[in-house]
């Protein structure tokens, strides 16, 4: 049962991923910078210290009773996942809501699963356990659902041609898009191993009071500083490069709905690890890294549902659509073969 509720969490978790670009799609006429840093104070800053505070015991004594190479170690992978969550806004600019997070998390989902066990000396737990083989089982079949989904995005860009392709996304480019989401993909990884690093954290969390299904909320402050990090310098780089400053004080009417979309965009963003970290407890510590995946999964999931409902694939041939469902219902296979392997 607990499986079952961990997979649950997750799905609630990345149905707040695969949904929270939809505000920026409202955000008019602000660049795309200034749109993304007033999501990104509200889900890195505003967002994490609110929901701490309120679920997490002595959050401030919590953290600042942490040892200093625990705070830098999560603040620094903070800052790589900000990369990654940067060029990830980038994929979906560029390739669209379904296709970007497609890539992105393709790479994210195989990076962010396989490492920290390989790096805490425990891979061999996946080859030689029946719970390890079913984990393992759903991660290769998950990866394999991606790819499936990314080889229509491919096929779509070969049927369209370029007017129809903006039509569907206005700044469509293939070439830049899979750059970005490669880049993305890899370091987004970064917030699974900051987690990891920063778990003394949430056992001090515990031990201060706090109910175990929110303890991973006392390591979101610190981890989602180092995103906010990276994403402020460049957001104040491209505001400055592109005298886009004033979008933030421009006196029309667009003003407060701009802000008010931002700021939705942001808050979803952030729902997405607060449901992840209460999925994760239930998965329990043997192989909770296979969260990991099952989040990858159902983000690319409504992501890639979102694209079709939102016409991101009009024009593509039959074939083409029944790859995509066709890959989408591996993935969710995917989730249950993990489910199961943790419920085993």
């Amino acid at each position: 049962m607990t499986a079952i509720l961990g997979v649950l969490f997750h799905a609630l978790g990345g149905f707040a991923s695969g949904s929270f670009y939809l505000p920026f799609r409202n955000v008019k006429g602000w660049s795309w910078e200034s749109a993304w840093i007033v999501g990104g104070l509200t889900s890195w800053i505003l967002v994490p210290w609110v929901m701490g505070s309120l679920t997490v015991h002595h959050l401030v004594d919590s953290i600042m009773s942490a040892d200093t190479a625990t705070l830098g170690w999560t603040y620094f992978f903070g800052v790589l996942w900000g990369i990654g969550g940067l060029t990830f806004g980038l994929s979906m600019r560029y390739l669209g809501i379904s296709l970007g997070m497609a890539v992105a998390l393709g790479y994210c989902s195989a990076f962010g699963t396989l490492v920290p066990p390989i790096w805490a000396g425990r891979f061999h737990e996946l080859l030689t356990t029946r719970t390890g083989q079913f984990t393992l089982a759903g991660v290769v079949v998950c990866l394999i659902g991606i790819a499936i989904c990314g080889l229509a995005g491919f096929k779509k860009e070969k049927e369209l041609d370029a007017e129809q392709q903006k039509a569907t996304v206005a700044e469509f480019d293939l070439r830049r898009g899979i750059g970005v989401a490669t880049v993305s993909g890899i370091l987004s990884a970064c917030f699974s191993f900051g987690l990891t690093a920063g778990h003394p954290i949430a056992v001090l969390a515990v031990q201060n009071g706090t109910d175990p299904l929110y303890q991973n909320n006392a390591i979101y402050p610190v981890l989602l500083f180092g995103g906010f990090t990276t994403n402020f310098i460049w957001c104040m780089i491209l505001n400055t490069r592109n005298k886009t400053f004033g979008d933030y004080l421009n006196t029309s009417k667009l003003l407060k709905n701009n802000y008010l979309w931002a700021v939705l965009a942001g808050t979803t963003w952030y729902f997405q690890f607060f449901f992840y970290g209460m999925g994760d407890t239930f998965l329990g510590d043997s192989f909770r890294f296979a969260g990991w995946t099952l989040h990858m999964a159902f983000i690319i999931t409504f992501s890639t549902l979102w694209g079709l409902f939102l016409h991101e694939w009009r024009g593509s041939s039959p074939s083409t659509l029944r790859i995509v469902y066709t890959g989408l219902s591996i993935i969710i296979l995917s989730t249950v073969l993990i489910g199961m392997g943790s419920q085993l």
